[in-house]
């Protein structure tokens, strides 16, 4: 394993100085000062829950409108037929097409986005990118809203911040929730919003603890361990 930084050191340190597990406001005031680098970092939610993925019944998967959204801009490609292109640009997708993007996909492996968007009707000659876009999380799904012909709508809200997450084999979710440049406050709220979707998600067969353990870290910086049952309790 490689040495962590002098900066990460000391970022540890003032964590463990200060206590914890903590409650979910005490850590996004921390956050900020375990920063361990010199760009604006993410800010980001690790969460290991009590479920088994490999049974289908215990994935956990679904989306979150975070309101202050993640601080980072999103690309958003959408592919789609000519009569809703026009409505896909006005709402802001970065790129918009079809056949032409779809080959470019599949021959070169372009992957300049960050969410795919498309239509129903074109899924077809969108699911001939699998083998690029799915082991990368970009292939659309209707599950998160990505699958639609409301086109406009739903590139407005991945703009706006709303962000898709899913269970790894393991358990584990990993998202951001923002930037060391937000306030605490914003970090909370949007914090909250995505810990309430996961509370809501959980699976009827999952049996026991849901949430084992939860901490929230800048994307260079120490985790901060979350006291999980007063944030839990909190959010019901």
């Amino acid at each position: 394993m490689a040495k962590k930084g002098k900066r990460y050191r000391q970022a540890a340190e003032m964590v463990k100085e200060a206590g914890g597990p903590f409650t979910l406001e005490d850590a996004c005031a921390l956050i900020a000062k375990t920063g361990a680098a010199k760009f604006d970092e993410s800010v980001d939610i690790d969460l290991r829950l009590g479920v088994d993925p490999r049974h289908a019944d215990q994935m956990v998967r679904g989306t979150a409108a975070l309101p202050h959204g993640t601080g980072k801009e999103v690309r958003v490609l959408v592919l789609a037929s000519e009569g809703k292109q026009e409505e896909a640009r006005e709402a802001g997708a970065d790129y918009v097409g079809l056949h032409d993007l779809i080959e470019r996909i599949r021959t070169k492996g372009w992957t300049d986005f960050d969410v795919v968007v498309a239509t129903p009707d074109v899924m077809r000659d969108v699911a001939k990118l699998g083998r690029v876009l799915g082991p990368r999380g970009l292939m659309p799904n209707p599950k998160s809203g990505t699958v639609t012909m409301d086109v406009g709508p739903a590139v407005q809200q991945v703009k706006a911040g709303k962000i898709d997450f899913r269970v790894d084999k393991s358990g584990n979710l990993h998202t951001p929730i923002g930037k060391v440049s937000f306030s605490a406050d914003d970090l909370r709220e949007n914090a909250e919003m995505f810990l309430k979707e996961v509370l809501r998600l959980r699976p009827a067969s999952a049996k026991g603890t849901y949430v084992r353990s939860a901490s929230i870290s800048t994307s260079m910086g120490p985790p901060i361990p979350l006291d999980r049952i007063q944030v839990v309790s909190a959010l019901r």
